[in-house]
């Protein structure tokens, strides 16, 4: 492991030496990751982009793009933009990055099934801020608020998720 590692414990996410409480998928943790099935796949996870909501946090990190009024993430294993970033319009399965709740107003981006997706295996396994403690998320990794603003400066190019 690197110094720069997240790894997800039974505990919480240890990270540069600190742990954070965090929420993953509601059917827990798997080796066999499917669209919908609700659970965090296995394996060591690259963070390859980094989104927040400009008209509600500062801007976390230079490398950190806005979420812009009509982005969306494709989740339609049948379409070619299957676990892509896409915008509005957008007819097919998508999820809007621009939420109504707080839920994504910074979200860290895996490498997971991404970018030559194999359709079904799985789409948007994002590290954003969880509804409350120990409240599953659809799969990704959830922490606080104020534990995913702390940790977000602080990644670089090395930092990998790992989900044992």
């Amino acid at each position: 492991m690197k110094p720069d590692d997240m790894v997800v414990t039974p505990r919480g996410l240890r990270f540069q030496g600190q742990l954070f409480p965090c929420s993953i998928g509601k059917t827990g943790i798997t080796r066999r990751k499917k669209e919908g099935d609700g659970a965090t796949p296995t394996g060591i996870h690259r963070i390859v982009g980094m989104l927040y909501r400009p008209d509600r946090i500062a801007k976390p990190a230079d490398w950190a793009l806005p979420i812009g009024l009509n982005d969306l993430w494709s989740d339609d294993p049948g379409h070619e933009d299957y676990n892509m970033m896409v915008r509005a319009p957008y007819s097919h399965s998508h999820e809007k990055l621009r939420r109504a709740d707080p839920l994504y107003d910074l979200v860290l981006l895996t490498d997971w099934n991404w970018p030559y997706a194999v359709k079904g295996r799985g789409s948007a396994i994002f590290m954003h801020q969880f509804r409350r403690p120990g409240f599953p998320t659809e799969g990704c990794i959830a922490l606080s608020r104020g534990n995913l603003r702390r940790i977000a400066p602080r990644i670089t190019l090395q930092t990998r998720l790992i989900v044992p």
